[in-house]
Protein backbone atom coordinates (compact mmCIF):
# COMPACT_ATOMS: atom_id res chain seq x y z
CA UNK A 1 0.00 0.00 0.00
CA UNK A 2 1.41 3.44 -0.91
CA UNK A 3 1.93 6.25 2.23
CA UNK A 4 0.99 9.08 1.94
CA UNK A 5 2.87 11.44 3.52
CA UNK A 6 1.41 14.68 2.62
CA UNK A 7 0.72 17.50 5.47
CA UNK A 8 -1.19 20.34 4.41
CA UNK A 9 -4.47 19.14 3.43
CA UNK A 10 -7.74 20.12 4.87
CA UNK A 11 -8.68 16.90 6.95
CA UNK A 12 -5.27 17.87 9.14
CA UNK A 13 -6.24 21.90 8.49
CA UNK A 14 -9.01 20.97 10.31
CA UNK A 15 -7.39 19.38 12.83
CA UNK A 16 -4.96 21.81 13.89
CA UNK A 17 -8.05 23.93 14.03
CA UNK A 18 -9.43 21.85 16.70
CA UNK A 19 -6.46 21.95 18.66
CA UNK A 20 -5.92 25.52 18.59
CA UNK A 21 -9.77 25.88 19.90
CA UNK A 22 -9.14 24.18 23.00
CA UNK A 23 -7.83 26.48 25.55
CA UNK A 24 -10.73 28.74 23.68
CA UNK A 25 -13.42 26.25 24.95
CA UNK A 26 -11.34 25.40 28.53
CA UNK A 27 -11.11 28.83 29.12
CA UNK A 28 -14.62 30.18 28.52
CA UNK A 29 -16.16 27.00 30.60
CA UNK A 30 -13.76 27.64 33.23
CA UNK A 31 -14.84 30.93 33.29
CA UNK A 32 -18.46 30.96 32.80
CA UNK A 33 -20.36 32.74 34.93
CA UNK A 34 -24.16 32.30 33.65
CA UNK A 35 -25.85 29.73 31.86
CA UNK A 36 -25.32 31.33 28.67
CA UNK A 37 -21.62 31.47 28.87
CA UNK A 38 -21.67 27.81 29.43
CA UNK A 39 -23.86 27.20 26.41
CA UNK A 40 -21.13 29.75 24.51
CA UNK A 41 -18.44 26.96 25.90
CA UNK A 42 -20.52 23.87 24.44
CA UNK A 43 -21.25 25.98 21.23
CA UNK A 44 -17.33 26.12 20.69
CA UNK A 45 -16.74 22.64 21.68
CA UNK A 46 -19.54 21.20 19.31
CA UNK A 47 -17.79 23.19 17.14
CA UNK A 48 -14.80 20.98 17.35
CA UNK A 49 -16.52 18.02 17.37
CA UNK A 50 -17.94 18.85 14.27
CA UNK A 51 -14.95 19.67 12.66
CA UNK A 52 -13.73 16.62 14.19
CA UNK A 53 -16.50 14.29 11.89
CA UNK A 54 -15.71 16.59 9.11
CA UNK A 55 -11.69 16.45 8.95
CA UNK A 56 -12.45 12.13 8.98
CA UNK A 57 -15.71 12.62 5.95
CA UNK A 58 -13.19 14.69 3.95
CA UNK A 59 -10.07 12.50 4.35
CA UNK A 60 -11.89 9.50 3.05
CA UNK A 61 -14.58 10.90 0.33
CA UNK A 62 -11.42 12.69 -1.08
CA UNK A 63 -8.44 10.93 -0.91
CA UNK A 64 -6.69 12.84 1.53
CA UNK A 65 -5.71 10.43 4.06
CA UNK A 66 -2.37 11.33 5.68
CA UNK A 67 -0.26 9.38 8.03
CA UNK A 68 0.39 12.76 9.70
CA UNK A 69 -3.51 13.23 9.91
CA UNK A 70 -3.80 9.39 11.10
CA UNK A 71 -1.52 11.08 14.21
CA UNK A 72 -2.95 14.62 14.46
CA UNK A 73 -6.39 13.74 14.67
CA UNK A 74 -6.48 11.62 17.73
CA UNK A 75 -3.91 13.45 19.34
CA UNK A 76 -6.55 16.34 18.42
CA UNK A 77 -9.70 14.38 20.10
CA UNK A 78 -7.70 13.11 23.33
CA UNK A 79 -6.60 16.04 23.84
CA UNK A 80 -9.82 17.68 23.55
CA UNK A 81 -11.40 14.86 25.70
CA UNK A 82 -8.89 15.20 28.25
CA UNK A 83 -8.63 19.01 28.93
CA UNK A 84 -12.46 19.26 29.05
CA UNK A 85 -12.70 16.44 31.37
CA UNK A 86 -10.05 18.18 33.99
CA UNK A 87 -11.68 21.27 33.66
CA UNK A 88 -15.70 19.43 34.12
CA UNK A 89 -14.31 17.86 36.99
CA UNK A 90 -13.95 20.21 39.07
CA UNK A 91 -17.19 21.09 39.34
CA UNK A 92 -18.37 17.42 38.75
CA UNK A 93 -15.72 14.89 40.75
CA UNK A 94 -17.34 11.67 39.11
CA UNK A 95 -15.62 13.03 35.87
CA UNK A 96 -12.31 12.26 37.33
CA UNK A 97 -13.14 8.38 37.12
CA UNK A 98 -13.64 9.39 33.43
CA UNK A 99 -10.40 10.82 32.83
CA UNK A 100 -8.27 8.27 34.94
CA UNK A 101 -9.59 5.92 32.69
CA UNK A 102 -9.25 7.59 29.53
CA UNK A 103 -5.79 8.68 30.65
CA UNK A 104 -5.03 4.78 31.18
CA UNK A 105 -6.43 3.86 27.90
CA UNK A 106 -3.97 6.19 26.13
CA UNK A 107 -1.36 5.46 27.28
CA UNK A 108 -1.89 1.50 26.64
CA UNK A 109 -2.74 2.62 23.25
CA UNK A 110 0.49 5.08 22.93
CA UNK A 111 2.73 2.23 24.25
CA UNK A 112 1.09 -0.73 22.18
CA UNK A 113 1.28 1.61 18.93
CA UNK A 114 4.99 2.89 19.46
CA UNK A 115 5.86 -1.07 19.21
CA UNK A 116 3.79 -1.99 16.99
CA UNK A 117 5.21 0.18 14.55
CA UNK A 118 8.68 -0.66 15.39
CA UNK A 119 7.92 -4.29 14.34
CA UNK A 120 7.26 -2.34 10.62
CA UNK A 121 3.41 -2.41 10.74
CA UNK A 122 1.62 0.36 9.50
CA UNK A 123 -0.68 3.10 11.70
CA UNK A 124 -4.36 1.64 11.47
CA UNK A 125 -7.08 4.02 11.76
CA UNK A 126 -9.59 4.07 15.05
CA UNK A 127 -11.20 0.77 16.02
CA UNK A 128 -15.25 1.08 15.67
CA UNK A 129 -16.10 0.86 19.30
CA UNK A 130 -13.30 3.96 19.77
CA UNK A 131 -15.15 5.59 16.93
CA UNK A 132 -18.22 5.44 19.31
CA UNK A 133 -16.47 5.84 22.34
CA UNK A 134 -15.15 9.21 21.12
CA UNK A 135 -18.97 10.33 19.67
CA UNK A 136 -20.41 9.30 23.70
CA UNK A 137 -17.68 10.66 25.28
CA UNK A 138 -18.23 13.93 22.89
CA UNK A 139 -21.77 14.53 23.19
CA UNK A 140 -21.45 13.46 27.33
CA UNK A 141 -19.39 16.51 27.02
CA UNK A 142 -21.12 18.67 25.55
CA UNK A 143 -24.37 18.02 26.89
CA UNK A 144 -22.92 18.55 30.64
CA UNK A 145 -21.45 21.88 29.36
CA UNK A 146 -24.39 23.56 27.85
CA UNK A 147 -26.86 22.22 30.75
CA UNK A 148 -24.58 23.33 34.04
CA UNK A 149 -27.47 22.99 36.21
CA UNK A 150 -27.82 19.21 35.18
CA UNK A 151 -29.12 16.90 38.45
CA UNK A 152 -25.75 15.13 39.60
CA UNK A 153 -27.79 12.18 39.16
CA UNK A 154 -27.47 12.48 35.22
CA UNK A 155 -24.52 13.50 35.12
CA UNK A 156 -23.63 10.59 37.09
CA UNK A 157 -25.62 8.66 34.14
CA UNK A 158 -23.60 10.35 31.45
CA UNK A 159 -20.67 9.32 33.04
CA UNK A 160 -21.29 5.95 33.60
CA UNK A 161 -22.16 5.46 29.83
CA UNK A 162 -18.67 7.03 28.78
CA UNK A 163 -17.24 4.50 31.13
CA UNK A 164 -19.00 1.27 29.95
CA UNK A 165 -17.82 2.70 26.04
CA UNK A 166 -14.66 3.04 27.09
CA UNK A 167 -14.17 -0.19 28.66
CA UNK A 168 -15.79 -1.55 25.18
CA UNK A 169 -13.05 0.35 22.65
CA UNK A 170 -9.86 -0.28 25.82
CA UNK A 171 -10.80 -4.19 25.31
CA UNK A 172 -10.74 -3.58 21.26
CA UNK A 173 -7.75 -2.30 21.13
CA UNK A 174 -6.22 -4.92 23.76
CA UNK A 175 -7.21 -7.46 21.53
CA UNK A 176 -5.75 -5.77 18.45
CA UNK A 177 -2.25 -5.09 20.44
CA UNK A 178 -1.88 -7.96 22.08
CA UNK A 179 -3.61 -10.55 19.06
CA UNK A 180 -5.62 -11.87 22.12
CA UNK A 181 -8.22 -13.79 20.75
Amino acid sequence: MKRNLRIITIPNILSLFRLILIPVYASMYLNAASDQEYLNAGIILSISCITDMLDGWIARRFNQISDIGKILDPVADKLTQGVVLLCMAGKHPILWWVFGLLLIKELFQLIAGYLYLQKGNEVKGAVFSGKICTTVLFVSMILIMIFPSMPELYINCLAGGCIIFMLAAFGEYIHFYLGIR
